[in-house]
């Protein structure tokens, strides 16, 4: 099986290409940095430099690809709304690069590493979790150029499905684990670990170990259903049982009061009106849509299997440790 990895020296990336070297396939993986590898160091990956918003470099990259496995899209920074819509149109110009590219390199299966903002919030009279079946709406949460720009991808690639894609949706929760080079997840871990998380924003959200994640998209080329999209996630917590858990792991005290929705409404007003104001506003303004999820679809069809987060955590703060990080 020949596999391209978009986003192989990333965090979910770099396991997804782990995973597929495992199983015994042939992994390239495309990079914008020439010499770098990620947290994969000397893996047998055959390396391509190029860029998303290359059209050349990723025809060539696809050349010969059997399964793409698509971990790389755009992930909008900041929170500033009045740069949304070029957020969006940023967005849709990449996707629409690697579509074109897949398609035109009859790519046998697109495997597309979406997200848990798609997944909208269940209908209130259902009192249940949310589901595949839910879908954020463009325009519910207009000043988030995250929740905008992910759903117009992925949204993107369900429409390429109709005209004739064989492609998965897979929507990790939030991600743990080792090997988190770019700290996505793991700058909370090691505060934490440092004693240094005091206090707990109110909300439920839903914790996976990277590796369970990787695991399913290897499963999905074979078993996920074209154009279905599975939530990949694992344990529901509210976040202070979270930090919680995490805080037992680390043998450290747990945070010890929450921080009031009104403090946290005012923080992102200030974060608005000055540019210089550091807050990271895109997913905090977003804490009414937090929620946790059913993972049915994806235990069923993919197989999934969610390790204790304990232990996601342990193994996230030895790789820390190891590196230089604790």
């Amino acid at each position: 099986m020949q596999t391209l990895v978009l986003g192989a020296t990333g965090f979910i990336g770099g396991h997804i290409a782990r995973a597929a070297l495992d199983a015994g396939w042939a992994v390239r993986g495309l990079r914008r940095s020439p010499n770098s590898t990620g947290h994969l160091g000397d893996a047998p990956v055959e390396w391509v430099n190029g860029d998303l918003h290359d059209p050349a470099s990723l025809k060539e990259a696809m050349r010969g690809i059997d399964i793409v496995f698509h971990a790389a899209a755009y992930y909008p920074e900041g929170g500033n709304p009045r740069k949304v819509p070029k957020q969006v149109a940023f967005a849709e110009r990449e996707i629409q690069h690697v579509l074109t590219a897949a398609k035109e390199a009859s790519i046998r299966r697109f495997i597309y590493t979406s997200t848990l903002s798609t997944i909208g919030q269940p209908p209130p009279n259902e009192n249940g979790l949310a589901d595949e079946r839910d879908v954020y709406q463009p325009g519910a949460l207009p000043e988030s150029g995250y929740y905008e720009a992910k759903i117009v991808m992925e949204n993107a690639v369900l429409e390429a499905v109709r005209h004739g894609l064989d492609a998965v949706v897979l929507n990790p929760t939030a991600v743990f684990g080792p090997d988190d080079i770019h700290l996505t997840m793991g700058r909370l871990l090691i505060m934490v670990a440092r004693g240094q998380a005091r206090a707990w924003l109110p909300g439920e959200i839903n914790v996976v170990d990277v590796r369970d994640i990787a695991q399913a998209h290897i499963i999905a080329t074979e078993k996920g259903r074209r154009g279905e999209r599975y939530i990949l996630g694992g344990h529901n917590y509210t976040v202070k049982e979270a930090l919680t858990e995490a805080a037992r792991a680390a043998g450290v005290k747990p945070p010890r009061f929450e921080i009031p929705l009104g403090l946290i409404k005012a923080s992102i007003f200030l974060s608005d009106i000055i540019p210089a104001f550091p807050l990271p506003s895109n997913h905090l303004r977003a804490l009414p849509l937090w929620q946790g999820y059913h993972i049915d679809k994806a235990q069923k069809e993919l197989g999934l299997s969610p390790r204790p987060f304990r232990e996601t955590v342990q193994d996230a703060l030895d790789w820390f440790s190891e590196e230089g990080l604790l």
